[in-house]
């Protein structure tokens, strides 16, 4: 085996370790909420988030953009992303629904793979948008669902924690609307709505003081409230794409004009 070779096996393992990270966290997530560790297996999926953004910028990194990493990356992500939350939801909360648990939950993971394949045929084809997504990212359904039952879980045991009081005394209510939020993000996942890809340099390193306070006052409310931002940022972003949708709709016929279209499907899954 030659030197080129090596070079390339290795340009094309570095974020293969981050991708079977991601995998290792959803199988490790499917265990924990078999247990009833259902902390644990949401802690698990946002894990897996971590490891998948990590593996993306490895390989443009060192190069290493393959079709077989492509693939390794869909099949991580429909387990700890589509597989690993839809199992934790019907263990959590939709076995209580009875013979109507097991479809929502399975309507969860069908929309993640949908999602996948759709990325897959995209990124095999005509590429993508960097601004937007096509309909609401794998990771970001999977975040949402993971962080409502880690702050549920905090009520559920009785432990103390920093949250926001107001958004803690709506939390019992969002439980029983878990069938909606389930059904919901499967939903958007499978649409056409686009969702902002923030990858603009502008986002992620911000150039101005303003952006950057901001940057400093949001990683500050993180470390201070980590599970209460965890869900309304995965919440705000889920609902992004269908707000954002209905004033484009509502602008549209007051003016009596088309949309603008932004783009190809977005290149992300």
């Amino acid at each position: 085996m030659d030197r080129l070779t090596l070079k390339r096996s290795g340009q094309v393992l570095a974020p293969s370790v981050f991708t079977l990270g991601n995998m290792a966290c959803g199988f490790y997530a499917l265990l924990a909420a078999y247990r009833g560790e259902f902390s644990a297996a949401a802690t698990a999926i946002i894990l897996g988030m971590a490891f998948d953004a990590l593996d993306g910028r490895v390989a443009r990194l060192v190069h290493g953009d393959s079709s077989f990493g492509i693939e390794f990356d869909s099949l991580s992500d429909f387990m700890t992303f589509g597989v690993a939350p839809a199992y934790m939801m019907y263990a959590f909360i939709l076995k209580d629904y009875g013979a109507w648990g097991y479809p929502m939950a399975f309507l969860f993971a069908l929309c993640g793979a949908l999602r996948l394949a759709r990325f897959n045929a995209v990124a095999h084809g005509v590429g993508g948008s960097k601004t937007h997504f096509t309909g609401l990212p794998i990771p970001g359904a999977a975040g949402f669902l993971a962080s409502f039952v880690l702050l549920y879980q905090i009520i559920e045991e009785g432990r103390p924690a920093r949250t926001w009081t107001l958004l803690m005394a709506q939390i019992p209510s969002l439980y029983g609307l878990a069938p909606v939020m389930v059904v919901g993000t499967a939903f958007l996942m499978v649409s056409t709505i686009p969702y902002p890809a923030f990858k603009q340099s502008g986002v992620v390193r911000p150039r101005s003081a303003w952006r950057l306070l901001g940057v400093v006052a949001a990683v500050a409310v993180a470390f201070t409230y980590p599970q209460t931002a965890a869900f309304v940022v995965f919440f705000a972003y889920a609902l992004l794409g269908p707000v954002g949708w209905l004033v484009r709709l509502a602008r549209r016929s007051l003016r009596g004009t088309p949309d603008q279209p932004h783009g190809q499907p977005g290149a992300a899954p």
